[in-house]
């Protein structure tokens, strides 16, 4: 059974920062990357946008366009938790963070099968 399980979202005014963590259980399948998705207010589960996406080991990263040079993801092994650190946040961040986990190397939500019950990340102006 796999889980996944987020936390350290909340509320912040323009120009803030967040770290989000999410937990993986141990029943992860052990080549999965771990992915960052978000889902604006009013949005279908559909339109997720991905936000990060890392690999296993930790070596590799990719960011979507629109949180370049603010947002990072890491994780020091495959058992500890993937963070997301987020930076000089916007309101149009506002959203409910997911993490995911899934075999392809793709911020596309479809080929994510696992997912976490998101935190909610609210920024203000």
């Amino acid at each position: 059974q796999v889980q996944l399980v987020e936390s350290g979202g909340g509320s912040v005014q323009a120009g803030g920062s967040l770290r989000l963590s999410c937990a993986v259980s141990r029943a992860t399948v052990s080549n999965y990357c771990m992915g960052w998705f978000r889902q604006a207010a009013g949005k279908e589960r559909e339109e997720r946008e991905g936000v990060a996406i890392i690999s296993v080991d930790g070596s590799l990263t990719d960011l979507a366009d629109s949180v370049k040079g603010r947002f990072t993801i890491s994780r020091d092994n495959p058992n500890t938790p993937v963070y997301l650190q987020m930076n000089s946040l916007q309101p149009e961040d506002t959203a409910t963070y997911y993490c995911a986990t899934g075999v392809a190397w793709s911020l596309a939500p479809e080929n994510f099968p696992y997912w976490g019950q998101g935190t909610q990340v609210t920024v203000s102006s």
